[in-house]
């Protein structure tokens, strides 16, 4: 996000120096949230901003965030923690990989708090803190059934009475959805069922369960406290339903070039596109580097990705190279085209959701990748 500044909302200042735009609207990223927070009925909406906020931009989306009333942030590491920390000085800031050993100064100087993920840790940490004498909490995390980070439900049984004791330094319970996106999954119910029964024996402590999806699951699931991510960035949590979530990027870079190609005549790498009739083909200057997936790389076989240019959508042709992608405008009009134009591959119609599928992916992904070298336009900030 080196290039990123606040800039009015066109393709000026910096932009053609660099090849592709990416535009991020924080107001659309508020709006999520106030969505969410609706849907929630009264318990907390918290805001997942790893990895660089989804690759947003963690300042700028913490910022935007907690100006609008957002009170508790989850991010991965302490690096991540220590530059939100920077922008948002009252909020709680939970650190999802936990606590190592060695970390615990910095832990006590960015104010942060780790979710213990395992008995281990938790000793680690108890000791830490007594030995420090702080007293800035802790979150624990129960595994229900996803079997990646987590205690075990019977072992975090065990250590239930401690919340009896003054100062026993849980400030949050929580658990993660394997299967929200896919609410008949039977695991949904389980998952429900036994955080119910641990969040039991922690009377007093808050608990929290649902991420995007789970908070669209069922009310069951929301606790206390929800984390979205994705959905704040406009990832649909519905899957098979109308997205609630606002478009929140635009990706679109400049066309290089427009050229003739005779029909028989193949387009790039590989030659794996052939055209069928005389075309004409739009390089426009955007590519892999940029986060387009090539996985979307336009062939005779399957389906191949979309840009839109002058008004309509285009399919994507040939493979997708580092820095280029060809389209075929051969449908518009001649003449309507021209060299400097610009092609929209997300936005105007064209989700994140839509370039996931289309390159047999998740839009968490699509989102993290977009952008380390475009320019950088923030929106409603």
């Amino acid at each position: 996000m080196a290039l990123a500044e606040k800039v009015s909302d066109s393709i000026a200042s910096f932009a053609p120096e660099t090849g592709g735009t990416l535009r991020i609207d924080l107001a659309a990223i508020e709006a999520n949230w106030r969505t969410l927070t609706r849907a929630l009925r009264g318990a907390e909406c918290a805001a997942v901003v790893k990895a660089n906020a989804y690759g947003l931009g963690l300042e700028q989306v913490g910022a935007k965030l907690a100006g609008a009333g957002c009170k508790t942030f989850f991010v991965a590491d302490l690096t991540e923690a220590r530059r939100l920390r920077a922008r948002v000085r009252d909020a709680a800031i939970y650190v999802l990989n936990g606590f190592l050993t060695g970390t615990g100064p910095a832990f006590i100087e960015i104010a942060a708090r780790p979710v213990i993920n395992s008995t281990t840790e938790l000793a680690e940490w108890d000791a830490f803190v007594a030995q420090r004498k702080w007293r800035g909490g802790a979150a624990l995390h129960v595994d229900t059934g996803m079997n990646r980070l987590g205690v075990p439900a019977d072992e975090a049984a065990a250590l239930a009475p401690r919340v009896q004791r003054e100062n026993h330094g849980i400030t949050l319970l929580m658990s993660h959805l394997a299967c929200a996106e896919t609410p008949s999954h039977p695991l949904n119910s389980a998952q429900i069922r036994l955080f119910q029964q641990v969040r039991l024996q922690f009377r007093g402590v808050t608990g929290s369960l649902a991420n995007s999806s789970g908070i669209f699951l069922s009310d069951a699931a929301h606790f206390d406290l929800a984390r979205p991510g994705a959905a704040l960035y406009g990832v649909n949590p519905t899957p098979g339903r109308p997205n609630p979530m606002q478009s929140v990027v635009e990706l679109s870079g400049r066309i290089l070039q427009i050229r003739n190609v005779e029909r028989g005549k193949t387009v790039g790498y590989g030659a794996s596109w052939t055209a069928n009739r005389a075309s004409r083909i739009a390089v426009a200057a955007l590519g892999y580097a940029d986060g387009l997936p090539r996985a979307m790389s336009g062939s005779e076989k399957g389906r191949s990705g979309i840009a839109y240019v002058a008004g309509k959508q285009c399919p994507i042709v040939g493979r997708i190279s580092m820095d280029l992608i060809c389209i075929d405008i051969t449908d518009l009009l001649d003449g309507v085209v021209h060299r400097g134009d610009i092609a929209t591959v997300i936005g105007e119609g064209i989700t994140v959701d839509d370039i996931a599928a289309r390159a047999g992916t998740i839009g968490y992904e699509v989102l993290t990748h977009l952008g380390p070298r475009c320019h950088i336009v923030y929106r409603g900030a």
